[in-house]
């Protein structure tokens, strides 16, 4: 049997860029059955969110060419063909003495442009293009393991926004878009990486001493239980991404990495935020994140509890 023929290209306004979408019609999430334009539009509709939550980061792309049943591609480098308009950072890779000039987001055209490049997901790094190796965003990283139910890590989040709520930092919580929660916390571009990780490990730690029978900060996987939530404070480690705010996910259902308010965590069911909904959640809402860049926390009392608890780099 011939292959179907796909529809013809599109051609999508994006601010004061005009991108040509090809394979418009090609299915991408088989549950409902949205298209590669329909990923478009979902990424158009978010746009302020998707921008924020990446801009001026070094960004890996999650690529599906034939659709999220399909294989995946881990990009780093820019994919050839890019318009002069898209804006790259170098970084490099020291372990490999190589070099990699990854998407800068700037605008949302590129973000549709990368769509066009059968982009689904956006993993953005924690620090900026003005300095690569100083983040300027802590990453609390709640992952379950196959048995912890998601009332753990509700649970976990809780305790978590009261740790920060006595170290007068703001936190901004979202969905992984998967079985956990993540929460950022803006800080001072004034540390490496390895200070971020050893702060955010102080952290991960209090969290474990006041849920010790439901989160562990244990490295090795072997060391959990199936059932525990674990703090992944090695999320803040050099080149270790995670999914941004409004990224979509590959899976069939497209899930979406979903900002939420703190209210929201104790009803909150990670399945309820899609493609299909997170549209009519941001014309209510808008960007949840928004003030984020405005709520910069100091390190300095995380960096303190790490040398009381003799926490090395």
């Amino acid at each position: 049997m011939a292959k179907a023929k796909s529809a013809a290209p599109v051609e999508l306004e994006v601010g004061d860029r005009v991108i040509k979408l090809s394979s418009p019609d090609r299915v991408y999430f088989t549950q409902r059955g949205e298209t590669k334009l329909d990923l478009a539009k979902y990424y158009m509709s978010v746009g302020d969110g998707i921008v924020r939550a990446l801009r001026e980061r070094p960004c890996m792309l999650h690529r599906f060419p034939d659709g999220v049943d399909g294989q995946k591609v881990h990009q780093k480098r820019l994919p050839r063909g890019a318009p002069p308009w898209v804006e790259t950072v170098r970084l490099h890779f020291p372990r490999y003495n190589r070099t990699a000039d990854e998407l800068c987001v700037t605008e949302l055209g590129s973000v549709i442009w990368a769509v066009q490049m059968s982009t689904v997901e956006f993993h953005p790094w924690n620090s900026r293009r003005a300095d690569t190796e100083k983040p300027d965003e802590w990453r609390i990283d709640l992952d379950p393991m196959p048995k912890c139910p998601f009332s753990k890590v509700r649970r976990a989040a809780e305790v978590s926004h009261e740790i920060l709520e006595e170290l007068g930092a703001v936190g901004w919580p979202k969905t992984s878009g998967g079985h956990g929660l993540h929460i950022y916390v803006r800080i001072k571009p004034e540390h490496g990486f390895a200070e971020v990780r050893r702060a955010a490990l102080a952290f991960a730690r209090e969290v474990e001493r006041r849920l010790p029978d439901d989160v562990t900060t244990a490295w090795w996987r072997r060391d959990r239980s199936p059932s525990d939530l674990f703090v992944d404070y090695n999320q803040n480690a050099r080149d270790h991404t995670i999914a941004a705010a409004y990224s979509v996910r590959g899976n069939p259902r497209g899930t979406v990495s979903a900002p939420l308010k703190w209210d929201e965590i104790p009803d909150a069911e990670p399945n309820d935020f899609t493609i299909a909904s997170m549209p009519d959640r941001f014309a209510k809402f808008g960007d949840l994140h928004e003030g984020i860049d405005d709520a910069v926390f100091d390190l300095q009392p995380l960096l303190e509890w790490a040398d009381r608890d003799g926490l090395e780099q």
